[in-house]
């Protein structure tokens, strides 16, 4: 039997929990975990987490401060990796990433060591978005594919699954993004370390309730840091 461990970092997701946590249940293999990464949300989601801990198979992790999405993801990673986990999947709480999808990326690890699932491959897409900020969103993803010399088409997505073969060879204390520019580094290190990365068609939709997570400073950090990914040798390998 696979163990896949969920893993979903939370701030300020206090209207979306409850129901995203009975919604992804039943689309995890028998035995599946999920693990709450709450960074002390002001909104009381730490509080739901604890309350579906106490009555699901749901585990909390509770982290002093909001540090950023990547340090969120490292400590949920450690604690699945310390926990026995085959595959651990990541994805947002807010209904942006349909739970549906969730056996799609599944079955694709059978074949892929990490499996993205993307916005930009054939059968992919995004929906309630304007214009711009899909102009955005396709932006970032090609200016991160041509900064790295990388054939990945969704390089910025968040909805993955991890053989844990990958977190293992990846230096996971070493890793520096903080903001979005993380799911770039990860999935970088994983093509660089030679894991065979694969993507699977999802439609990203816009969060249900709450506000977005983005800011200047994520998107400010993702464009300086993504070239030294390649230029800086931040992962021990030679260009």
């Amino acid at each position: 039997m696979t163990d896949a461990w969920l893993v979903l970092p939370t701030y300020n997701e206090a209207p979306n929990l409850e129901a995203f946590i009975e919604a992804v249940g039943d689309k995890l293999p028998d035995g599946g975990r999920i693990l709450i990464v709450d960074d002390n949300s002001p909104d009381g989601t730490g509080r739901i987490a604890d309350r579906l801990a106490a009555e699901r198979d749901v585990s909390v992790l509770h982290r002093p401060r909001k540090e950023g999405l990547g340090p969120a993801y490292i400590a949920g990673f450690h604690r699945a990796l310390e926990g026995g986990a085959d595959l651990i999947l990541e994805m947002d709480a807010d209904f942006s990433h349909e739970p549906a999808y969730l056996p799609r990326l599944i079955e694709a690890s059978e074949r892929a060591d990490l499996v993205i699932g993307s916005r930009y491959v054939p059968g992919g897409g995004v929906s309630e978005w304007g214009a711009l900020r899909q102009a955005i969103s396709r932006g970032g993803s090609a200016y991160a594919r041509l900064a790295l010399g990388v054939s990945i088409r969704d390089l910025t997505g968040g909805f993955k699954c991890f053989r844990r073969e990958v977190l293992e060879a990846i230096d996971l204390d070493s890793v520096q993004s903080r903001g979005y520019a993380f799911q770039v580094e990860l999935t970088y290190r994983a093509l660089r370390l030679g894991f065979n990365v694969v993507e699977v068609p999802i439609v990203f939709r816009d969060r249900r309730v709450g506000s977005s997570k983005m800011t200047g400073s994520i998107i400010a950090e993702a464009f300086w840091r993504v070239p030294l990914l390649r230029f800086g040798n931040t992962d021990g390998r030679r260009p």
